[in-house]
C-alpha cells in the first residue's frame, strides 16, 4: 500500500463514526465533527483509489432507487455515478408512470421498489415542509418493512436536497474549499459570504443558502449571510448556524448588503433563492389546489426580485474581496448576465474565469454520494477500503 492511501485508512482510523453503520443521512446538521469528517476521508479515499485505477466495487448486485420530484443535472448523475462506482445498478421512480398515480401510498411504494434496493436517494425540495416529511416517510417505511420480514435488507437514505438542506451539495462545496486551501486547520477566521442574487426565476429552494450556513459554520469560518429585507431563510437553520458558529470559533451574522458581505471576503457564494415566507405560502396554495394564486404570486415574486437587480455577483463586487481573488462557489446551473439571461446572478466575466474551479467543485459530488452509502453500508470502512486495494482489481483493464 502506498503512503498516501494508508495516510487516508490511518486517519479514518482515528474518527469515531459508528453511528453512520446502518443509518440515514437527512441533515448535515445531524452528524457529528467526526462523522462528518469521515464522509471526507472515504470521499477522498474513493477518488484517490479510482484515479489509480482501483476498482472500489463493494457490490455484485443490487439497485439504488432514485426519486427527482425536481429537475436534476449534476445531482442525479452524481447520484448514478456513486451507485455505480460501488458496484450498484440505479432504477429511477417515475411517478407518473407507477401506480402512485392511482392512488399507491407512500409507505407501499416504499416497500415495493426496494426488494432489493441497498439505496435511496430522494431530492424533494419544491415545497416547505413536505420534502423532508416525504423522505422521513419513505425511510420510515422500508424500516418498518426491513423488521417485519418483508425486506432482506434495508435500504440507506440519502438526501439529494429537501426542503431544508442539500447536504451532498454543500459536502461537495466544503470539500472543495478544503482542497482550494489546503486543508480544514487553515480555513479558521476565512470569511465566507453567503449572499442572495437576483435571478429572473422566482422560485429556487431555501435548501443551499441554508446547507451552506448549517455546515461551513462548523469550520471555525466568519459566515456571513447577505439578502435584501424579506428574503429570510428557515429561523431554525439560522440558530443551528448560530450554535455551530459558538462551538467552532468562528462567527455567524446576517447583513442586509452584497457589497458589506464581500468586502474581505475569502469566498463568495452568491445564490438566489425565495422568501421563506413566500414558499410557506406556495406550499399552502398546492395544498389547497388554487393554482391561480400559485400564478398571482409567482408574478408578486418576480416584480418583487426586480427591485434588487443590483444584487449581482459583478468585477466590482468582486474586487471587494480579498486581494479581489476570492474563491467563487455556485452549484449550478447560475444565471449568468447576458449568456443564460440579461440580468442573473453573475457577470458573463467572473463567471467564465471561474469556470474550471466551479466544474472540479462539481466534482466532488458523486464521491461525497459513495462515501456516504459506503459509511451506512461497512461496519468497517477501512478495512473495506484496505482489502479492495490488496485486492488489486482493476477499474479498467488497459491491454
Amino acid at each position: 500500500m502506498d503512503a498516501a492511501l494508508k495516510q487516508y485508512l490511518d486517519h479514518l482510523r482515528s474518527l469515531h463514526f459508528a453511528d453512520m453503520y446502518e443509518n440515514d443521512f437527512f441533515w448535515t446538521w445531524d452528524k457529528t465533527d467526526e462523522e462528518i469528517e469521515a464522509v471526507f476521508t472515504v470521499a477522498d479515499t474513493l477518488r484517490y483509489m479510482r484515479e489509480h485505477n482501483i476498482s472500489t466495487k463493494i457490490f455484485d448486485s443490487g439497485l439504488g432507487i432514485s426519486i427527482f420530484r425536481d429537475n436534476s443535472t449534476r445531482t442525479r448523475f452524481s447520484f448514478r455515478s456513486a451507485c455505480n462506482m460501488l458496484g450498484l445498478t440505479v432504477a429511477d421512480l417515475d411517478e407518473k408512470k407507477s401506480q402512485i398515480a392511482h392512488g399507491e401510498t407512500v409507505r407501499e411504494t416504499a416497500n415495493m421498489i426496494s426488494f432489493m434496493a441497498d439505496v435511496i436517494g430522494i431530492r424533494d425540495d419544491m415545497y416547505i415542509g413536505k420534502g423532508h416529511t416525504y423522505q422521513k416517510t419513505i425511510a420510515d417505511s422500508v424500516a418498518e418493512g426491513y423488521r417485519d420480514g418483508v425486506l432482506e435488507q434495508k435500504p440507506t437514505l440519502v438526501n439529494l436536497q429537501c426542503d431544508v438542506d442539500h447536504p451532498t451539495q454543500c459536502m461537495a462545496d466544503m470539500l472543495h474549499i478544503i482542497h482550494q486551501f489546503g486543508g480544514v486547520e487553515n480555513l479558521k477566521g476565512k470569511k465566507l459570504a453567503m449572499t442572495w442574487a437576483y435571478s429572473p426565476s422566482y422560485g429556487k429552494p431555501l435548501s443551499v443558502p441554508q446547507g451552506v450556513i448549517g455546515l461551513m459554520t462548523r469550520f471555525g469560518m466568519d459566515v456571513v449571510l447577505a439578502h435584501p429585507e424579506g428574503y429570510d431563510v428557515m429561523p431554525e437553520v439560522e440558530k443551528v448556524a448560530s450554535e455551530n458558529a459558538a462551538r467552532s470559533g468562528g462567527s455567524f451574522r446576517k447583513v442586509n448588503t452584497m457589497e458589506e458581505a464581500f468586502e474581505g471576503a475569502d469566498i463568495v457564494y452568491p445564490k438566489s433563492w425565495a422568501p421563506f415566507a413566500a414558499m410557506e405560502k406556495r406550499t399552502k396554495l398546492y395544498g389547497d389546489g388554487d393554482f391561480d394564486g400559485i400564478d398571482r404570486l409567482e408574478k408578486e415574486l418576480l416584480a418583487q426580485n426586480a427591485n434588487y437587480k443590483n444584487w449581482c455577483c459583478t468585477e466590482e463586487m468582486m474586487s471587494r474581496t480579498k486581494d479581489g481573488k476570492a474563491l467563487y462557489l455556485h452549484c449550478l446551473p447560475a444565471d449568468i448576465n447576458n449568456v443564460s439571461c440579461k440580468d442573473g446572478e453573475v457577470a458573463d466575466t467572473v463567471f467564465d474565469r471561474y469556470r474550471v474551479p466551479l466544474y472540479k467543485e462539481a466534482s466532488f459530488k458523486p464521491y461525497i454520494i459513495a462515501a456516504m452509502i459506503f459509511l451506512a453500508k461497512e461496519k468497517d470502512p477501512a478495512a473495506v477500503l484496505e482489502a479492495l486495494e490488496k485486492r488489486g482489481a482493476n477499474r479498467f483493464f488497459k491491454g
